[in-house]
């Protein structure tokens, strides 16, 4: 991955600290690390966090398949919601809940590999696992991030990471993908830094 300071530059969306291709080169090295965490694809599911973690976890089943010819990636990937196990319902406005979508074979004796784009609190990851609790007994639950920026409430660490990015509690990180984010002006993939005052407008 080129140095985000050679990449940096300064647009609407903020600071951008990753473009579309780092974004492509961190889920191409974080596919190979989960095949070689794994020893082989056998058992792999990847379940993404809505909204950005399931565009992110599609393009990682395709890297897998990509990595090796005995991956499905549609046999491996889906969606797990986690809106009614967030800890902060009540100081958040309501959010629609999306699709809890599993792979034919469910997750019991699974590899489970859940997949989010930033990695901040920790709180986000929790409520995930409270929702796997619902679905199955997987055999292990790893974790792929995009980004993990720090600050964390509670001890969890993401086991792939795509970049570790140091921000202070002021700045906002903002993940844009085509899939998710191209009809709000942001066709391309990008991840950026925003300060308070640009949070803010």
């Amino acid at each position: 991955m080129a140095p985000a300071s050679a990449e940096e530059r300064s647009v609407s969306a903020g600071r951008v600290v990753l473009s579309g291709g780092d974004i492509d080169r961190a889920l191409t090295r974080i596919a190979h690390e989960i095949l070689e965490a794994n020893r082989g694809p056998e058992g792999i599911v990847l379940l993404g966090i809505p909204r950005r973690g399931y565009p992110l976890a599609v393009r990682l089943a395709a890297k897998l398949a990509a990595a090796d010819p005995a991956v499905d990636p549609a046999a491996v990937v889906g969606q797990l919601d986690i809106t009614m196990f967030r800890d902060d319902l009540s100081r958040q406005p309501t959010r629609p809940p999306a699709r809890t979508i599993l792979p034919a074979g469910g997750i019991d004796d699974k590899v489970v590999v859940l997949v989010d784009d930033v990695l901040f609190s920790g709180r986000t990851i929790r409520a995930a696992l409270d929702a796997l609790v619902d679905l199955g007994r997987p055999r292990s639950v790893r974790l792929a991030v995009l980004v993990d920026r720090g600050h964390r409430e509670l001890p969890i660490r993401a086991d792939h990471v795509g970049k570790n990015l140091p921000t202070s509690r002021a700045e906002k990180v903002r993940v844009r993908l085509a899939e998710v984010d191209a009809g709000s002006g942001f066709p391309e993939d990008l991840v950026a830094i925003e300060g308070p005052k640009e949070a803010t407008q």
